[in-house]
């Protein structure tokens, strides 16, 4: 089974709202064997319209872990709050095997 991937992009629009977050956030992925891999602001725009200031990347062992994580009551209970802290997008894509 392939492992998954998460890629989120933000804005942040209130740093205080998003320190929140993160520190509540972070403890809901481990249970799910989520892995930190990125988590910056050092961005380097090469081409294209896509010029995120924040990106963060996750890997998951499976898209269906992946999932659950993101449906899990724990994070449901708080993704409100990344909504509200930044104009924020996240995206799970499959890796290959």
């Amino acid at each position: 089974m392939p492992a998954a991937y998460l890629i989120s992009t933000s804005e942040i629009t209130d740093p205080e709202l998003m320190q929140e977050y993160v520190r509540k956030a972070g403890p809901t992925s481990g249970p799910y064997g989520a892995e930190l891999l990125a988590s910056t602001t050092e961005v380097a725009h090469m081409d294209g319209t896509w010029k995120p200031s924040r990106v963060v990347l996750f890997r998951f062992p499976s898209m269906e872990r992946a999932k659950a994580w993101y449906d899990s009551p724990e994070y449901q209970a708080i993704v409100d709050m990344r909504l509200r802290a930044a104009e924020s997008s996240l995206i799970f894509v499959e890796g290959m095997e």
